[in-house]
Protein backbone atom coordinates (compact mmCIF):
# COMPACT_ATOMS: atom_id res chain seq x y z
CA UNK A 1 0.00 0.00 0.00
CA UNK A 2 1.11 3.49 -1.40
CA UNK A 3 0.02 6.31 0.92
CA UNK A 4 -1.34 9.61 -0.79
CA UNK A 5 -0.63 11.85 2.18
CA UNK A 6 -2.17 15.14 3.92
CA UNK A 7 -0.32 17.26 6.49
CA UNK A 8 -1.86 19.04 8.93
CA UNK A 9 0.48 21.84 10.54
CA UNK A 10 2.48 21.23 7.67
CA UNK A 11 4.99 24.46 8.03
CA UNK A 12 5.45 23.96 12.00
CA UNK A 13 8.16 22.76 14.25
CA UNK A 14 7.15 18.40 14.06
CA UNK A 15 5.22 18.94 10.22
CA UNK A 16 8.71 20.05 8.55
CA UNK A 17 10.73 17.74 9.20
CA UNK A 18 8.25 15.18 9.40
CA UNK A 19 7.59 16.26 5.69
CA UNK A 20 11.41 15.14 4.55
CA UNK A 21 11.05 12.03 5.96
CA UNK A 22 8.13 11.37 4.29
CA UNK A 23 9.48 12.80 0.84
CA UNK A 24 12.34 10.63 1.24
CA UNK A 25 10.15 7.20 1.88
CA UNK A 26 9.50 7.21 -1.87
CA UNK A 27 8.12 3.87 -1.98
CA UNK A 28 5.99 4.63 0.76
CA UNK A 29 3.92 7.81 0.47
CA UNK A 30 3.29 10.80 -2.19
CA UNK A 31 2.43 13.91 -0.50
CA UNK A 32 -0.83 15.38 -2.06
CA UNK A 33 -2.00 17.81 0.50
CA UNK A 34 -0.76 20.41 2.97
CA UNK A 35 -2.59 22.35 5.63
CA UNK A 36 -0.75 25.61 7.82
CA UNK A 37 -2.15 29.13 8.62
CA UNK A 38 0.60 31.06 6.65
CA UNK A 39 0.41 30.96 2.79
CA UNK A 40 4.19 32.39 2.50
CA UNK A 41 5.98 28.76 4.08
CA UNK A 42 2.52 26.58 2.76
CA UNK A 43 3.42 27.08 -0.39
CA UNK A 44 7.36 27.09 -0.10
CA UNK A 45 6.49 23.65 1.17
CA UNK A 46 5.02 22.39 -1.24
CA UNK A 47 7.32 23.31 -3.83
CA UNK A 48 9.45 20.94 -1.59
CA UNK A 49 6.81 18.10 -1.64
CA UNK A 50 5.59 18.60 -4.94
CA UNK A 51 2.04 18.77 -3.39
CA UNK A 52 -1.02 19.94 -5.68
CA UNK A 53 -3.43 21.03 -2.79
CA UNK A 54 -2.32 23.87 -0.26
CA UNK A 55 -4.88 25.63 2.04
CA UNK A 56 -5.31 26.45 5.59
CA UNK A 57 -8.45 24.74 5.70
CA UNK A 58 -7.88 20.99 7.18
CA UNK A 59 -10.62 20.46 5.89
CA UNK A 60 -9.99 20.12 2.40
CA UNK A 61 -7.29 18.13 3.13
CA UNK A 62 -9.17 15.40 5.05
CA UNK A 63 -12.29 15.23 2.55
CA UNK A 64 -9.55 15.06 -0.81
CA UNK A 65 -10.18 11.66 -2.74
CA UNK A 66 -6.42 10.98 -3.00
CA UNK A 67 -5.48 11.81 -0.02
CA UNK A 68 -5.87 7.98 2.29
CA UNK A 69 -3.45 9.15 5.07
CA UNK A 70 -3.42 12.20 6.94
CA UNK A 71 -0.81 13.68 9.19
CA UNK A 72 -2.02 15.65 12.10
CA UNK A 73 0.73 17.84 13.80
CA UNK A 74 -1.36 20.39 15.06
CA UNK A 75 -1.52 22.17 18.74
CA UNK A 76 -2.80 19.57 21.17
CA UNK A 77 -6.03 21.21 21.94
CA UNK A 78 -7.27 21.04 17.56
CA UNK A 79 -6.69 17.52 17.21
CA UNK A 80 -9.90 15.96 18.23
CA UNK A 81 -12.13 17.35 15.60
CA UNK A 82 -9.91 16.57 12.65
CA UNK A 83 -8.78 13.22 14.17
CA UNK A 84 -12.49 12.54 14.09
CA UNK A 85 -13.23 13.99 10.78
CA UNK A 86 -10.38 11.26 9.11
CA UNK A 87 -12.24 8.18 10.77
CA UNK A 88 -15.89 9.04 9.57
CA UNK A 89 -14.20 9.87 5.91
CA UNK A 90 -12.41 6.17 6.25
CA UNK A 91 -8.46 8.08 6.47
CA UNK A 92 -5.58 6.08 8.09
CA UNK A 93 -4.13 8.97 10.18
CA UNK A 94 -0.94 9.39 11.87
CA UNK A 95 -1.39 11.94 15.47
CA UNK A 96 1.40 13.64 17.03
CA UNK A 97 1.19 13.21 21.09
CA UNK A 98 -0.48 14.43 23.12
CA UNK A 99 -3.56 13.09 21.00
CA UNK A 100 -6.06 15.34 22.50
CA UNK A 101 -6.53 17.97 24.72
CA UNK A 102 -7.89 15.57 27.52
CA UNK A 103 -8.28 11.87 28.03
CA UNK A 104 -11.97 11.86 26.96
CA UNK A 105 -10.75 13.39 23.68
CA UNK A 106 -7.82 10.69 23.00
CA UNK A 107 -10.68 8.21 24.17
CA UNK A 108 -12.93 9.06 21.70
CA UNK A 109 -10.10 9.28 19.14
CA UNK A 110 -9.49 5.61 19.86
CA UNK A 111 -13.04 4.46 19.99
CA UNK A 112 -13.37 5.60 16.37
CA UNK A 113 -10.45 3.75 15.00
CA UNK A 114 -11.13 0.71 16.99
CA UNK A 115 -11.78 -2.01 14.85
CA UNK A 116 -12.83 0.06 11.55
CA UNK A 117 -10.13 -1.54 9.94
CA UNK A 118 -8.36 1.83 9.93
CA UNK A 119 -4.69 2.31 10.23
CA UNK A 120 -3.40 4.37 13.29
CA UNK A 121 0.01 5.31 14.73
CA UNK A 122 1.36 7.76 18.18
CA UNK A 123 4.78 9.09 17.53
CA UNK A 124 6.20 7.98 20.77
CA UNK A 125 9.32 7.58 18.86
CA UNK A 126 11.57 7.03 22.52
CA UNK A 127 10.66 3.24 21.78
CA UNK A 128 12.72 2.99 18.84
CA UNK A 129 15.67 4.42 20.47
CA UNK A 130 18.26 1.40 20.86
CA UNK A 131 19.34 1.85 24.36
CA UNK A 132 15.82 1.61 25.28
CA UNK A 133 14.55 -1.84 23.04
CA UNK A 134 17.88 -3.41 24.33
CA UNK A 135 16.41 -2.36 27.75
CA UNK A 136 13.34 -3.61 27.19
CA UNK A 137 14.55 -7.18 26.04
CA UNK A 138 16.55 -7.35 29.53
CA UNK A 139 13.73 -6.36 31.17
CA UNK A 140 11.40 -8.84 30.00
CA UNK A 141 14.17 -11.39 29.70
CA UNK A 142 14.33 -11.39 33.91
CA UNK A 143 17.58 -9.44 34.29
CA UNK A 144 16.76 -7.99 36.94
CA UNK A 145 13.89 -9.46 38.74
CA UNK A 146 10.26 -8.11 39.57
CA UNK A 147 10.45 -4.38 39.44
CA UNK A 148 10.19 -2.48 41.94
CA UNK A 149 10.88 0.89 41.60
CA UNK A 150 11.18 3.30 37.99
CA UNK A 151 13.62 6.60 38.15
CA UNK A 152 12.96 8.65 35.15
CA UNK A 153 14.41 12.22 33.97
CA UNK A 154 12.74 13.67 30.48
CA UNK A 155 14.50 17.21 30.00
CA UNK A 156 14.45 19.01 27.10
CA UNK A 157 16.20 22.80 28.06
CA UNK A 158 15.00 25.85 25.88
CA UNK A 159 17.32 28.58 24.69
CA UNK A 160 17.19 31.58 27.51
CA UNK A 161 15.51 33.98 25.11
CA UNK A 162 13.16 31.73 23.79
CA UNK A 163 9.90 33.62 22.58
CA UNK A 164 6.69 32.93 23.40
CA UNK A 165 4.86 29.77 21.74
CA UNK A 166 1.69 28.31 21.50
CA UNK A 167 3.35 25.24 23.84
CA UNK A 168 3.21 28.04 26.08
CA UNK A 169 -0.40 28.08 26.42
CA UNK A 170 -2.20 26.32 28.59
CA UNK A 171 -5.67 26.71 26.26
CA UNK A 172 -3.92 24.81 23.33
CA UNK A 173 -0.88 22.84 25.21
CA UNK A 174 -2.69 19.80 26.64
CA UNK A 175 -0.48 19.87 30.24
CA UNK A 176 2.46 21.90 29.16
CA UNK A 177 5.87 19.67 29.36
CA UNK A 178 4.02 17.24 32.07
CA UNK A 179 2.38 16.31 28.38
CA UNK A 180 4.69 16.96 25.76
CA UNK A 181 7.84 15.24 27.31
CA UNK A 182 5.83 13.52 29.88
CA UNK A 183 4.32 11.69 27.49
CA UNK A 184 7.24 10.73 25.73
CA UNK A 185 9.15 9.52 29.35
CA UNK A 186 5.83 7.70 30.56
CA UNK A 187 5.01 5.66 27.44
CA UNK A 188 8.90 4.54 27.56
CA UNK A 189 8.49 3.78 31.14
CA UNK A 190 5.36 1.93 30.71
CA UNK A 191 6.58 -0.12 27.56
CA UNK A 192 9.63 -1.28 29.12
CA UNK A 193 8.29 -2.81 32.48
CA UNK A 194 4.97 -3.88 31.03
CA UNK A 195 2.62 -1.70 33.82
CA UNK A 196 0.29 1.14 34.24
CA UNK A 197 -0.01 3.78 36.39
CA UNK A 198 -2.35 3.12 39.47
CA UNK A 199 -2.19 6.46 40.76
CA UNK A 200 -0.19 9.67 40.74
CA UNK A 201 1.10 12.64 42.83
CA UNK A 202 2.72 15.66 40.91
CA UNK A 203 4.22 19.13 41.84
CA UNK A 204 4.19 21.37 38.49
CA UNK A 205 4.74 24.68 37.85
CA UNK A 206 5.60 27.64 35.16
CA UNK A 207 9.12 28.41 36.60
CA UNK A 208 10.90 30.35 33.43
CA UNK A 209 10.66 33.86 33.41
CA UNK A 210 8.60 36.13 30.96
CA UNK A 211 9.40 35.18 27.23
CA UNK A 212 9.65 37.80 24.45
CA UNK A 213 5.96 38.06 22.68
CA UNK A 214 6.96 37.91 19.15
CA UNK A 215 2.99 37.79 17.93
CA UNK A 216 2.68 33.01 17.02
CA UNK A 217 5.96 31.83 15.73
CA UNK A 218 6.06 28.08 15.41
CA UNK A 219 8.51 26.21 18.44
CA UNK A 220 11.08 25.92 14.91
CA UNK A 221 11.30 29.81 14.17
CA UNK A 222 11.46 30.55 18.43
CA UNK A 223 14.16 28.43 18.80
CA UNK A 224 15.95 29.96 15.78
CA UNK A 225 15.13 33.45 17.40
CA UNK A 226 16.05 32.22 21.13
CA UNK A 227 19.58 31.00 20.18
CA UNK A 228 20.23 34.23 18.45
CA UNK A 229 19.15 36.59 20.73
CA UNK A 230 19.79 38.13 24.58
CA UNK A 231 17.19 37.63 27.05
CA UNK A 232 15.96 40.93 27.13
CA UNK A 233 16.45 41.65 23.56
CA UNK A 234 12.00 42.34 23.65
CA UNK A 235 9.82 44.98 23.64
CA UNK A 236 7.26 43.05 25.09
CA UNK A 237 7.40 39.79 27.37
CA UNK A 238 4.94 37.47 27.80
CA UNK A 239 4.74 34.60 31.08
CA UNK A 240 3.45 31.02 29.83
CA UNK A 241 0.40 29.47 31.29
CA UNK A 242 1.94 25.55 30.35
CA UNK A 243 3.77 23.77 32.72
CA UNK A 244 7.21 24.03 31.73
CA UNK A 245 8.16 21.33 34.80
CA UNK A 246 7.10 18.72 36.93
CA UNK A 247 7.92 15.86 39.46
CA UNK A 248 5.52 13.25 38.91
CA UNK A 249 5.06 9.93 41.61
CA UNK A 250 3.90 7.20 40.52
CA UNK A 251 1.97 4.10 41.88
CA UNK A 252 2.36 1.37 38.91
CA UNK A 253 -0.42 -1.45 38.88
CA UNK A 254 1.76 -4.30 40.07
CA UNK A 255 2.70 -2.42 43.28
CA UNK A 256 6.09 -0.76 41.73
CA UNK A 257 6.89 2.92 42.71
CA UNK A 258 8.33 5.56 40.62
CA UNK A 259 9.39 9.06 39.83
CA UNK A 260 9.30 10.79 36.76
CA UNK A 261 10.59 14.25 36.35
CA UNK A 262 9.93 16.38 33.08
CA UNK A 263 10.72 20.13 32.24
CA UNK A 264 11.50 22.22 29.37
CA UNK A 265 12.48 25.32 31.23
CA UNK A 266 15.71 26.69 30.61
CA UNK A 267 17.30 25.75 34.40
CA UNK A 268 16.89 21.60 34.46
CA UNK A 269 19.50 20.70 31.86
CA UNK A 270 20.32 17.05 30.72
CA UNK A 271 23.47 14.81 30.52
CA UNK A 272 24.24 14.68 34.42
CA UNK A 273 22.40 11.45 35.29
CA UNK A 274 21.34 8.38 33.52
CA UNK A 275 17.46 8.89 31.71
CA UNK A 276 16.12 5.82 33.25
CA UNK A 277 16.69 3.84 36.20
CA UNK A 278 14.93 0.99 36.91
CA UNK A 279 15.13 -0.90 40.08
CA UNK A 280 14.56 -4.49 40.29
CA UNK A 281 14.55 -7.95 43.39
CA UNK A 282 17.94 -9.19 40.95
CA UNK A 283 19.19 -5.44 40.15
CA UNK A 284 19.11 -2.16 38.72
CA UNK A 285 19.45 -0.82 35.71
CA UNK A 286 20.63 2.50 34.48
CA UNK A 287 19.86 3.64 30.66
CA UNK A 288 22.21 6.70 29.76
CA UNK A 289 20.95 7.40 26.46
CA UNK A 290 23.42 10.67 25.87
CA UNK A 291 26.21 7.63 25.94
CA UNK A 292 23.94 4.87 25.04
CA UNK A 293 24.84 2.65 27.47
CA UNK A 294 23.39 0.20 29.74
CA UNK A 295 24.88 -0.06 33.12
CA UNK A 296 23.74 -3.27 35.86
CA UNK A 297 24.53 -3.24 39.68
CA UNK A 298 23.48 -6.78 41.69
CA UNK A 299 22.72 -6.24 45.25
CA UNK A 300 25.75 -5.31 47.04
CA UNK A 301 27.79 -4.87 43.87
CA UNK A 302 28.95 -1.86 42.40
CA UNK A 303 27.73 -0.59 38.58
CA UNK A 304 29.41 -1.81 35.31
CA UNK A 305 28.11 -1.12 31.96
CA UNK A 306 26.63 -4.57 30.15
CA UNK A 307 25.94 -3.11 26.76
CA UNK A 308 26.45 -0.13 24.73
CA UNK A 309 23.77 0.58 21.63
CA UNK A 310 24.78 3.36 19.99
CA UNK A 311 21.78 5.41 17.71
CA UNK A 312 21.75 4.61 13.76
CA UNK A 313 20.22 7.13 11.56
CA UNK A 314 16.81 5.71 10.41
CA UNK A 315 13.85 7.25 8.22
CA UNK A 316 11.33 6.79 10.80
CA UNK A 317 8.45 6.67 8.94
CA UNK A 318 9.78 4.16 6.37
CA UNK A 319 10.64 1.89 9.21
CA UNK A 320 8.39 2.49 11.93
CA UNK A 321 5.27 5.03 10.90
CA UNK A 322 4.65 3.79 8.01
CA UNK A 323 4.48 -0.53 8.69
CA UNK A 324 2.80 0.44 12.14
CA UNK A 325 -0.42 2.30 10.50
CA UNK A 326 -0.23 -0.95 7.82
CA UNK A 327 -0.47 -3.19 10.62
CA UNK A 328 -3.42 -1.92 12.44
CA UNK A 329 -5.05 -1.76 9.25
CA UNK A 330 -4.53 -4.97 8.38
CA UNK A 331 -5.49 -6.27 12.26
CA UNK A 332 -2.37 -8.30 12.69
CA UNK A 333 -0.42 -7.79 16.34
CA UNK A 334 0.82 -4.27 16.54
CA UNK A 335 4.43 -3.59 18.34
CA UNK A 336 3.80 -0.29 16.92
CA UNK A 337 2.36 2.33 19.50
CA UNK A 338 -1.31 3.59 18.38
CA UNK A 339 -4.50 5.57 19.76
CA UNK A 340 -4.90 2.73 22.34
CA UNK A 341 -1.18 3.75 24.12
CA UNK A 342 -1.75 7.45 23.03
CA UNK A 343 -5.14 7.71 25.07
CA UNK A 344 -3.57 5.84 28.19
CA UNK A 345 -0.76 7.86 28.12
CA UNK A 346 -3.23 11.03 28.28
CA UNK A 347 -5.07 9.75 31.20
CA UNK A 348 -2.15 9.22 33.41
CA UNK A 349 -0.68 13.03 32.19
CA UNK A 350 -4.41 14.54 33.10
CA UNK A 351 -4.28 12.70 36.21
CA UNK A 352 -0.30 14.44 36.73
CA UNK A 353 -2.29 17.52 35.84
CA UNK A 354 -5.48 17.35 38.08
CA UNK A 355 -2.86 16.43 41.22
CA UNK A 356 -0.62 19.42 40.34
CA UNK A 357 -3.77 21.87 40.46
CA UNK A 358 -5.54 19.55 43.59
CA UNK A 359 -1.94 18.75 45.83
CA UNK A 360 -2.88 15.73 46.47
CA UNK A 361 -3.16 12.32 45.15
CA UNK A 362 -5.35 11.02 41.53
CA UNK A 363 -6.28 7.72 41.02
CA UNK A 364 -6.35 7.42 37.59
CA UNK A 365 -9.81 5.31 37.49
CA UNK A 366 -10.85 8.91 38.56
CA UNK A 367 -10.30 10.14 34.99
CA UNK A 368 -10.73 6.63 33.07
CA UNK A 369 -13.28 7.06 30.17
CA UNK A 370 -13.52 4.11 29.96
CA UNK A 371 -15.95 3.65 33.42
CA UNK A 372 -18.06 6.71 32.31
Amino acid sequence: MKFGVGVIGATGFIGTPYRKEIREAVADADIVALCARRRGPLEEAAREDGASIVTDDWREVVEHPDVDLVLVVTPDALHHEAVMACAKLGKHMICDKPIGANAREAYDMWSAYKGSGLGHFVPFWSRYVPVFAKTKELVSGGLIGDIKGVICRWQNPRPDAIPFTWRDNAELSAGGSVGDVGSHAYDAARWIIGDEAKRVVAHAAVISPPKPDLGEPNLGEALDWGGSHAVLDASKTRLGTAYDYGTILVEFASGAFGTIRVAHSRYLRKGLSPDMELHGTEGSLGIDRASSTISLVRPGGVPEVIDTVPEIEVNKFAEYAFPGVRERADGTASGHPGLDDGWRVQLFTDAAVLSAQRGSWVDLAELNPEAS
